[in-house]
């Protein structure tokens, strides 16, 4: 697939230093790295190799600059997810797998903006302790379940929207471990249940953390600061439905890896959904989640320092990790329940891993777009060194990644 003819990197070259210079003094040292990265990726200024096709009659020659592998990046994710994919494909089990999302209402949303590392981590705690505690109810399931969450904190248009999709096996283990509890037809856990009990757990864990001063207001917001201005902020909370969605099962592991795929690198926007850009606005595609049917995808225009600044809100605090597993997923006692959980389930072991693989047996190199023949490395250059080769024009677009 080749290049997007606008790029998110285009649109910090052209107006990023106009905004910074705009916003001295309000931008952190994490968002600065997050542009610096992006303008610099798969350029001249992170170097790269030259591969050229062994075939001699051929001897088509391509540069691969290197990728900034930042988390942000919209370049780079492509390459991670794959990586990601392939280490989870191992993990699935031959169970239906659900898709659960549980969203902050909106007045949360404004506070977290100002607490994103504590109040993003409530988020994960509050909903993974609803799904195991409903779960384990034997009213409900009566099993230990396993998740894997990803936390998302945009909507469509880039607005601040915090919220936590989840992959979760339709089934779990029995509380005496004995046997493998399946989910009934068409059905997982009831919602509005989940609703309540995430709603309680959330508020209850923001007064804590409001208690034990973990979290900061300023602005509008200041006032909060006194416990009793925030007990009465989060009362109206307490009487409305938080929004908690479960999707029908998928139709196989497939299609689950394929769909974790689109959640778990994904950015706050993508190259591919960006239209055009001038020297004052930014034009590109939303989905209205409201409207079913084709009426629900439109263009948005933003002013270019606007649409940077939503992309740059989204930048997650240094060392937050965005995808967690939690229950019989949790890290240290996740190959032991797998391999019981199979047991259970009376299904083979996996295949063998990547790395299990024997080096003869391992992926090919990537083989010429024009003859097919191997392409070798036959000159690697670093960071802000032009390549002593030059590319051969070819009469398609190609474009080899090596993040």
């Amino acid at each position: 697939m080749g290049r997007p003819a606008l790029e998110v990197a285009d649109i910090f070259r052209d107006h990023g230093l106009a905004w910074l210079d705009a916003n001295r003094g309000h931008v952190s040292l994490g968002q600065l790295k997050v542009m610096s990265a992006i303008e610099r990726c798969r350029t001249a200024a992170l170097g790269g190799h030259v591969m050229r096709c062994e075939n001699d009659a051929c001897a088509y020659t391509v540069i691969a600059y290197n990728s900034c592998r930042n988390r942000h990046c919209p370049k780079c994710q492509g390459t991670a997810a794959h990586e990601w994919m392939v280490a989870r494909a191992t993990e699935l089990l031959p169970v239906p797998y659900f898709h659960v999302v549980f969203t902050l209402p909106s007045a949360i949303g404004d506070i977290a903006y100002q607490n994103k590392p504590v109040i993003y981590d409530l988020l994960f705690k509050a909903s993974s302790e609803a799904m195991l505690t409903i779960a384990a109810d034997p009213k409900h399931l009566g099993a230990r379940i396993g998740i894997t969450s990803v936390l998302h904190t945009w909507g469509s248009a880039m607005t601040h929207h915090p919220h936590v999709h989840m992959i979760v096996p339709g089934g779990g283990i029995s509380l005496d471990r004995s046997r493998w509890i399946a989910k009934r037809p068409e059905f997982f856990l009831p919602v509005r249940v989940l609703s309540k009990l995430f709603r309680r757990l959330m508020i209850e864990m923001l007064v804590a953390a409001h208690a034990a001063g973990q979290l900061t207001f300023h602005g509008a917001h200041a006032a909060l600061g006194n416990a009793k201005a925030f007990a009465a902020y989060l009362a109206p909370l307490k009487s409305t439905r938080w929004f908690v969605y479960v999707k029908r099962p998928f139709a196989g592991p497939k299609a689950v890896l394929a769909y974790l795929s689109r959640y778990t690198h994904r950015v706050a926007i993508s190259n591919r959904r960006l239209i055009a850009a001038d020297a004052k606005a930014v034009t590109f595609k939303v989905k209205d989640y409201r409207i079913d049917g084709p009426g629900r995808y439109k263009t948005m225009t933003l002013d270019a320092h606007e649409f940077i600044r939503r992309f740059l809100i989204h930048v997650l605090p240094k060392g937050f990790h965005r995808i967690r597993h939690y229950g019989l997923l949790a890290s240290g006692v996740k190959a032991h329940n797998l391999a019981l959980a199979r047991e259970l389930l009376d299904v083979a072991p996996p295949a063998p891993k990547p790395e299990d693989i024997a080096p003869d047996q391992a992926t090919p190199v990537k083989p010429c777009p024009c003859c097919g023949s191997a392409m070798r490395i036959i000159e690697v250059f670093k960071a802000g060194e032009p390549p002593r080769h030059r590319p051969t024009a070819m009469p398609i677009a190609i474009r080899i990644d090596t993040s």
